[in-house]
């Protein structure tokens, strides 16, 4: 079958920190023909990186806490533990904006940097596309208070053991997406990683 949409109607409902836009379409349907004319709301975030942060000779894990808008409606745990994560600005790539954000957010500097991913997080209503890394770091100066002061950024940063990372996912510690995905893939590659770079 030949999967198609049309857009019927589109405008911009809101523009401030994000913008959301509306969207008047059709689309085909699995069993054919088209579907009725629906109505969405897409909240433009454009695409993002996230890097998790792995110093495989210490087997330790760098990660950030900061406030999140998003998690006000759950007031006891509305800072978040995360990775390093950032928008990619115009004339930017995925690669360049992994490097920056980590010195930005967590004063590191990645030595090698691998993509593990692209996907979307929420497709459903957003349009924000993720391009996940690995960045292998030297964790051992790791920790403080870093981020952008024009960019209201508060973010304490730490260097965590593996173990007590994926302990953290378990337990429910940590609660955002893109971290869970990364620290379940570290997980699942840990081994082969530490390997090759002692080896190499």
């Amino acid at each position: 079958m030949t999967k198609e949409f049309k857009i019927i109607n589109h405008e911009v409902a809101y523009k401030g920190f994000f913008r959301l836009e509306k969207y008047q379409l059709q689309h085909t349907l699995f069993q054919g023909g088209w579907s009725e004319e629906i109505t969405r709301e897409l909240f433009m975030r454009g695409n993002c990186v996230a890097v998790i942060l792995y110093d495989p000779n210490r087997d330790e894990v760098v990660l950030i806490e900061q406030f999140r808008a998003g998690a006000v409606l759950n007031p006891d745990r509305a800072w978040l533990i995360e990775i390093v994560a950032g928008a990619i600005e115009e004339g930017e790539t995925a690669e360049e904006v992994a490097y920056r954000e980590s010195v930005e957010e967590a004063g590191c500097e990645i030595e090698e940097l691998t993509l593990i991913n692209e996907f979307y997080t929420t497709p459903g209503g957003s349009s924000e596309r993720i391009s996940l890394f690995l960045g292998m770091v030297d964790a051992s100066n790791v920790g403080g208070v870093y981020g952008l002061d024009h960019e209201h950024e508060d973010i304490l940063v730490s260097a965590v053991k593996f173990d007590e990372v994926f302990r953290m996912v378990e337990t429910g510690k940590i609660e955002s997406g893109i971290p869970i995905i990364a620290i379940q893939w570290l997980y699942i590659n840990r081994d082969k990683l530490r390997k090759k770079w002692a080896s190499s």
